[in-house]
This record gives C-alpha cells, sequence and structure tokens, in this order.
C-alpha cells in the first residue's frame, strides 16, 4: 500500500467513526418545558437535521411542543412520538404545534419519519423538582 492510500482509508475510518457517533451516541443538551397558562411549552427549530435531544416535561400536565422547521431537507419532514400515537407532517418554514398530555413517568423516543433524527421526551413525576440534583435523567443537564 502507498501513502496515499493509508492516507485515503484513514480518513474513511475517521469519517465513518465520526457519523457514527454524530448519528448514534451524540447527545445535547436538554431544552426543559416552561409554564405558559396551565400548559408545559417548549419551542423548537429544526434546522440542519438538528433538533433537541431531550425535552422535559412532568407528567399529568399539558404539553405543547412548538416545531419551528426551518429548512426542506426530506428526512425532516416528520415527527413520531410512537408511545403517544403522534405521526405528523412539519411544513417546511412554519411551525406546527404537537399537543398531548404525558400521564406517567418515564424516557420516551421521539424521532423523523425516516428514522434517522431522534430525540427523547424525560417526562418527570408531577411535581418534581427539576435542580440538576434531583432529576432521574442520566443523560440530560438542565439549569437551576
Amino acid at each position: 500500500m502507498t501513502v496515499a492510500q493509508i492516507a485515503v482509508t484513514a480518513f474513511g475510518a475517521a469519517a465513518i467513526v465520526w457519523v457514527l457517533w454524530y448519528f448514534l451516541f451524540s447527545r445535547g443538551p436538554a431544552v426543559v418545558a416552561r409554564e405558559a397558562g396551565d400548559v408545559q411549552e417548549v419551542r423548537v427549530t429544526v434546522k440542519g437535521g438538528y433538533t433537541p435531544d431531550t425535552i422535559v416535561v412532568q407528567a399529568g400536565n399539558p404539553v405543547r411542543i412548538q416545531f419551528y422547521r426551518d429548512e426542506t431537507a426530506d428526512c425532516s419532514e416528520r415527527l413520531v412520538f410512537p408511545k403517544f400515537g403522534i405521526d405528523v407532517a412539519l411544513p417546511a418554514f412554519q411551525t406546527t404545534a404537537v399537543e398531548f398530555t404525558p400521564l406517567e413517568a418515564g424516557e420516551f423516543p421521539f424521532r423523523c419519519g425516516m428514522n434517522m433524527l431522534k430525540g427523547l421526551l424525560v417526562v418527570e413525576p408531577a411535581g418534581s423538582d427539576r435542580r440538576r440534583a434531583t432529576s432521574p435523567h442520566k443523560l440530560h443537564e438542565t439549569e437551576s
């Protein structure tokens, strides 16, 4: 093997490892729902394939997640919350409100229609304190 072949092979292997890490193992910061009247509300911008990995809400209270899709990529045109029976279209450059009431605490995955972009809805027990030390979720950190 020549030096050029070794370099190209090493670069290709590094690129594969980065793509696998980015799509399967990377985690961003959590987004915690804010009280908006009697509804917990979160605003999310979907752009460049990015969506928050973790959204934190409390059980028993209505949730409204406002998804603004700031792109036209095919992968982000649908949003699926399998546990809650939600499968909605996200029109490009528009805000789509997704409303539901999680009744039980737990961790519930959500994804795009192509199953490439993935996130996690963390439902904390009703009345729980949202300080970092009391969070039941091991992957997110929230603001104090």
